[in-house]
């Protein structure tokens, strides 16, 4: 397997819909997240198998930075070239790829933990597969949905991620 590093994020444009997330790469190209994300207390674990992207958004909600946690698969140059930013964490260990955020690896599953007032805007995660996509809001205590606690565990959705312009 290729060797894979740290990639810094770079300040991408970001759209909250109703029907979901989009977030526009620096190439100009863009994702859509599907569905309005759940809200979750503190954190969210994903299982094993998922990819789990990480978005922060500046407090106007315009703007955002956006990381891969432990993706090993797209190589950095494609990284830089987008914009999104990538952190590599080991077994046991966790990273904060922003302030007020937090991954750490357990193993099989990725959870990611925030406190939204330190990162001084919403956090997203959105967790995939070939089998869909889950979209969360990580909120502070009692901001949640009721739809889940601290530690809920990220299931797929049917909905599928849908890239526009590539």
């Amino acid at each position: 397997m290729p060797y894979r590093s740290d990639v810094a994020p770079e300040t991408l444009q970001v759209s909250l819909e109703p029907e979901g997330v989009e977030v526009e790469y620096l190439d100009d190209r863009s994702v859509f997240y599907h569905g309005v994300p759940a809200a979750r207390e503190g954190s969210v674990v994903c299982g094993p198998g998922r990819d789990v992207h990480v978005l922060v958004t500046a407090p106007d909600e315009r703007e955002g930075v956006m990381v891969y946690v432990n993706d090993r698969t797209t190589h950095d140059e494609i990284l830089e070239s987008t914009g999104v930013g990538r952190v590599l964490v080991d077994e046991g260990e966790a990273v904060s790829p922003f302030p007020g955020v937090e991954a750490t690896n357990h193993g099989y599953r990725v959870e990611v933990t925030a406190d939204p007032e330190a990162a001084r805007g919403r956090v997203f995660v959105f967790a995939e597969d070939e089998t869909g996509e889950a979209s969360y809001e990580i909120v502070a205590p009692g901001e949640g949905d009721g739809g889940g606690e601290a530690g809920t565990e990220a299931e797929p959705e049917d909905e599928s991620r849908a890239e526009e312009g590539s």
